[in-house]
């Protein structure tokens, strides 16, 4: 579902928005909407959930547990 809202920018990165949408003849919102995709990784989590064979309550499960994993102890090299 899309919303509408207001975003304030400066002149210099509207002005780049629109060359942006107009050099790819796309909208101003969907170039905004792709860079902030972008930005938050959104992209790149949609790419690799699709190529998952995964169902999303595994992977949250997986994710949760590596994150609480207890990382491996290390020793110092060249002391005994």
């Amino acid at each position: 579902m899309k919303r509408k809202t207001t975003v304030y920018l400066e002149d210099d990165l509207l002005r780049a928005t629109k060359i942006a949408a107009a050099r790819t003849g796309k909208r101003g919102y969907q170039v905004v909407e792709e860079a902030l995709r972008a930005y938050l990784g959104l992209e790149l989590l949609e790419r690799v959930g699709a190529r998952s064979k995964l169902r999303e309550d595994e992977a949250i499960k997986l994710a949760y547990e590596e994150l609480h994993r207890k990382p491996p102890i290390l020793k110092p090299i060249g002391r005994s």
